[in-house]
């Protein structure tokens, strides 16, 4: 059963979006550091307290660089993601960064021979789609706004041929962690979900600690992570969704990483509910359509 798992990340990772998205500050420009900070602390806790005290599992230190692989391209896409967002409009770059999905299907179909059935390429490629115009239609609705408010973009966030590369590497980098996870928990069966699991969260711990100490004694700036409620959250929704990730991709990783892909439909839909961001009609058309294509899938692993 990969559907469940799927379907929890997705729901994990959309509010997880939506702490994110309230807990950015704009003006505050080591804003991104600190969430890696939250996340890589948040991971580690899971890691000592359900792994090795609830659990009592042993961990081999040395899948830490067995793992690295798949735990660096993850790190890397998050890096650039954070680092090109100074130069291009988040509403041009989600769409770019959103193709990850399709990559995966890509990958997974030539290299690792996976198939689908019909129906089930037809409802992975609305996803994919549906995604795309969800970024097409919020830069439509951002231009409006602008339009409407007299506001002029700052030219350093317009495209260009440098800034759209950000948000394309972040796909790739993206993709190929995806597929790795694939090779390295379903096709390979490289290691097991609690192992990578853990690399993967240690590894991320290892990132927060020394973004931690770069913040404290380069840049001589105090986190005080108690003070970090929101951002905390999100970490907590992150980790959670990393958890049955694992399990998800083990399962049918060609099927499952599109999917998962689509979670920013649940921050959209939860940005509507709690900080009353608005919706027009073309995008309810494409949730619905997204959330169709996901009840499809489900129904085939049914």
């Amino acid at each position: 059963m990969w559907f469940l798992p799927a379907l929890i990340t997705l729901l994990a990772w959309g509010t997880a979006d939506l702490f994110y998205k309230m807990g950015n500050n704009q003006d505050e420009k080591d804003s991104a550091l600190k969430t890696v900070i939250m996340v890589g602390l948040v991971m580690g806790l899971h890691v000592i307290g359900y792994y090795w005290l609830y659990q009592g599992i042993n961990y081999d230190w040395k899948n830490i660089l067995v793992y690295l692989p798949v735990s660096s391209m993850y790190i890397l896409s998050m890096a650039v993601g954070y680092f090109g967002l100074r130069y291009i409009e988040v509403s041009i770059s989600s769409p770019i960064s959103n193709s990850s999905g399709a990559f995966v299907v890509l990958m997974s179909f030539f290299f690792m021979h996976a198939t689908m059935k019909p129906l089930q390429w037809f409802a992975v490629i609305i996803i994919i789609i549906g995604m795309f115009l969800l970024g097409v239609f919020e830069k439509q609705e951002a231009d409006a706004e602008f339009k409407r408010e007299g506001k002029v973009i700052d030219k350093k966030y317009r495209i260009s041929a440098i800034a759209i590369i950000f948000p394309i590497i972040y796909a790739l980098l993206d993709a190929t962690g995806t597929y790795l996870d694939g090779v390295y928990l379903d096709y390979r069966k490289i290691l097991p979900e609690d192992q990578a699991n853990m690399s993967y969260e240690l590894t991320f711990l290892i990132v927060a600690i020394v973004v931690w100490l770069y913040l404290k004694f380069v840049k001589k700036e105090t986190v005080n992570v108690f003070k970090e409620r929101t951002l905390g959250f999100a970490a907590i929704f992150e980790t959670l969704g990393q958890f049955f990730y694992v399990g998800a991709m083990a399962g049918n990783s060609i099927i499952a990483a599109p999917m998962i892909a689509s979670y920013s439909i649940v921050s959209i839909i939860l940005a509507r509910i709690f900080i009353k961001e608005k919706l027009n009609t073309k995008q309810y058309i494409v949730v619905a359509f997204i959330m169709l294509a996901i009840a499809i899938l489900g129904f085939y692993d049914a």
